[in-house]
């Protein structure tokens, strides 16, 4: 693949192919030629060009694109608020963190969707997949859009910021300054296109206090606090999908009375900032499971024991009493398959799946042997302080080879178009499986009816424009 190195050459490339106009919108004159020719050279700018400028201005482009031909960022509020209303019910809405390959993958969820008739899917990176996989929300936009675009993808495209969490000891030494900097990735998320926003204020439970309420009185303050900032920072005409989180994945299981604590302050609070600002729309909350799954000595997954009736119980109290599409449950990726319709039938709201594609790219043979090795490598050299005594390599590498995506994303981009080809078939097959064990065959019209996009046009960059000019004047 390649991209292009300046405005002026994205300009002569789109020549052509789309038409600027007045109000600064666009319209795609030839759009099988897009998709097919333009859209992946238009991707690879807005990752790889050496020129900010000119990586802002393919982003641009992408993002009108989409909306020309169909392809929006939208909130899944309205399809949870059905939900919480009991008008939808019987599938759990996939969550896909993607921590590289992106494009590929995402176009992979897409093909699976089509072919299940589905577009309740939902493409997210947590704030810490954001450091080590070097996309910032902008970037990630770009992937997903470009994504839906090259596949023919028609309708709402739900983009999730996963576990906008607080880290518990830099709370503890400064509550404002942590504070800022999940305003700040807020902030950012927003404005990229980011209109589902998952806020993590779990790591602050602290399970020393008597009270429920004194246990969770910093999640749902901070809760509160996110979700009325983001209701100051949504673009007008969207409600963004805001989801809270009672229990740290990994540690121990949650309890309805928890959930109801957690809420029940969390209510309190909001209603300080304003008494009509929309709610959170659901709650992620600890079954057994944990991120990645648990190593065994050869570098294989643990098995765990899962506790559907806490999904279950917590949803159903979660719909009834606060109106809630229910229960999330995260870590499930690496779970045996034949688990996967228990969440649908234990009416799981969302479900969020990563490490069992990151497994599939590392143990799958997707790799040339060479780049794998030299990935590895680099984890010895750079993240030998994360190895524990009793890990042997098999388990150190399982547990941080996710931290090898972002020095390696140039090489993972332009890997083997066979192996690019392979990956995408599997992962493709994977989805498709796991979406309709989830339920979500035939639930398009579920969503079309709940949920109706609104476009949110942005300024064309001055000098993409001065560029665009300049190329059709001189043809």
């Amino acid at each position: 693949m390649a991209h292009y190195d300046s405005i002026r050459a994205l300009a002569e490339g789109l020549n052509g192919s789309l038409r600027l106009h007045p109000d600064a919108t666009i319209t795609i004159t030839d759009a099988a030629e897009f998709r097919a020719e333009k859209i992946d050279t238009l991707l690879e700018t807005a990752i790889f060009a050496a020129d900010e400028a000119t990586r802002d201005a393919a982003r641009w482009v992408i993002w009108e694109a989409g909306h020309a031909l169909g392809v929006h960022s939208a909130s899944i509020q309205g399809l949870y608020v059905a939900r919480g209303k009991g008008k939808v019910s019987g599938f759990s809405v996939p969550a896909v963190n993607i921590r590289g390959l992106t494009y590929e993958t995402a176009r992979a969820m897409f093909r699976a969707a089509r072919r299940l008739d589905t577009s309740a899917i939902v493409f997210e990176l947590a704030k810490s997949e954001l450091g080590y996989t070097y996309q910032r929300p902008a970037e990630y936009v770009a992937n997903i859009i470009a994504a839906a675009i090259r596949e023919g993808h028609h309708g709402p495209v739900f983009i999730q910021g996963d576990h906008y969490q607080f880290n518990a000891k830099n709370y503890a030494a400064d509550p404002e300054k942590e504070t800022a900097g999940v305003r700040a990735l807020t902030k950012e998320s927003i404005e990229a296109g980011y209109y589902n926003i998952d806020v993590d204020a779990s790591t602050l439970v602290d399970l020393s206090f008597k009270t429920l309420d004194e246990q969770q009185h910093h999640n749902y303050l901070r809760g509160a606090e996110l979700t009325a900032l983001i209701r100051q920072l949504q673009p007008r005409g969207i409600t963004v999908s805001v989801g809270g989180e009672i229990g740290e994945v990994g540690f121990k299981n949650s309890t309805v009375e928890e959930f109801e604590a957690y809420m029940d302050g969390y209510l309190r609070e909001l209603a300080k900032h304003g008494a009509d600002l929309t709610p959170m729309s659901k709650v992620s909350v600890q079954t057994g499971t944990s991120h990645g799954g648990i190593p065994t000595a050869d570098g294989h997954v643990a098995e765990v024991k899962l506790d559907f009736a806490v999904l279950k119980a917590i949803g159903e109290v979660a719909r009834s009493k606060y109106g809630l599409a229910g229960a999330v449950q995260h870590g499930a990726s690496t779970l045996p398959d034949d688990l996967f319709d228990r969440f649908p039938a234990a009416e799981c709201a969302e479900i969020h799946l990563a490490t069992g594609f990151q497994n599939m790219l590392f143990d799958g043979g997707f790799l040339p042997d060479g780049l794998k090795a030299e990935m590895y490598a680099w984890l010895d050299a750079n993240c030998a302080d994360e190895k524990k005594a009793d890990m042997t390599a098999e388990q150190f590498h399982y547990k941080t080879r996710k931290k090898s995506y972002g020095p390696f994303k140039q090489q993972l981009f332009n890997l083997p178009a066979d192996l690019r080809s392979k990956f995408a078939t599997a992962l493709e097959e994977k989805f498709h499986f796991l979406f309709e064990k989830l339920g979500m065959r035939n639930t398009k019209s579920v969503v079309d009816e709940h949920v109706h996009p609104v476009l949110i046009h942005r300024a064309v960059p001055e000098a993409l424009k001065s560029a665009l000019e300049q190329v059709a004047t001189a043809r």
